[in-house]
């Protein structure tokens, strides 16, 4: 039995991905799908003035939202799967949780970026690829905007070029 892991964060992208297993399961109904939900944990600061318990009330309800548009696609083929949510470092936890699951492939989705953006944002794709054993495939998703295109890459040369003048 093939078991997939499917890192969601609530994105438009994590439809490609979730899209490119049903696919597959529709070919190959001996599989276990598995979606995981990662957050970020509160910074100590913040955590400190927070009950424990409202921090996760508050972690539950977002992986719920983010996870909600996966599981009607899922339920809508009546494909069955598993529930995961976590809080941590996004591509460290996705890499342990495929190695805790025995998962065979971890199907993930990615904006379409052009590689000096991904430089400077420091993609959990990128990530998870250096941390990880097991296979990844990667989706490409929907275009990055126009900002994300031509916006932080003349930002990045502009600020290279502001530091070139000052020496």
């Amino acid at each position: 039995m093939l078991k997939v892991l499917i890192p969601v964060d609530g994105s438009r992208n994590c439809e490609f991905a979730v899209k490119q297993v049903i696919k597959k399961f529709m070919n190959n109904t001996s599989m276990e799908i598995h979606l995981l939900n990662v957050q970020m944990p509160f910074s100590s600061y913040i955590a400190r003035f927070v009950s424990s318990k409202a921090l996760q009330d508050y972690h539950r309800d977002e992986a719920e939202k983010a996870l909600r548009p996966v599981k009607q696609m899922l339920d809508g083929f009546s494909i069955p799967y598993s529930v995961h949510a976590k809080v941590g470092e996004k591509a460290k936890t996705i890499t342990d949780m495929a190695r805790r699951l025995r998962c065979d492939q971890i199907v993930m989705s990615t904006a379409r970026k052009n590689s000096l953006t991904r430089l400077v944002e420091g993609s959990v794709i990128n990530k998870v690829l250096k941390l990880t054993t097991v296979p990844v495939e990667v989706i490409a998703g929907e275009e990055s905007s126009k900002w994300e295109r031509y916006g932080i890459p003349a930002g990045v040369g502009a600020a290279l070029a502001l530091l070139a003048a000052i020496d």
